[in-house]
């Protein structure tokens, strides 16, 4: 299966990386597909690792019994 990369930017990317690499035109755009997802990848899960650090951060913290419903958010407005 081909590409055909229209871009020129695009084309001079690839070509630069395949130079400093040292590697075809082929291995350059594979090396790049597969850092960019790993880089994804990576960011996934320190989003994921923040967030379960916050989760339970919020659960470590002691109940108090009381609800939070409708009269409790009225008497955040009021002054």
């Amino acid at each position: 299966m081909a590409f055909h990369i229209r871009d020129p930017e695009t084309d001079a990317l690839v070509r630069q990386l395949a130079e400093k690499a040292h590697v075809g035109i082929t291995e350059a755009v594979k090396l790049a597909a597969g850092e960019a997802l790993a880089a994804r990848e990576k960011m996934r899960e320190e989003k994921l690792a923040k967030a379960r650090a916050i989760c339970a951060e919020v659960a470590g913290q002691p109940r108090t019994g009381l609800k939070a419903d409708k009269a409790f958010f009225d008497s955040l407005n009021d002054d």
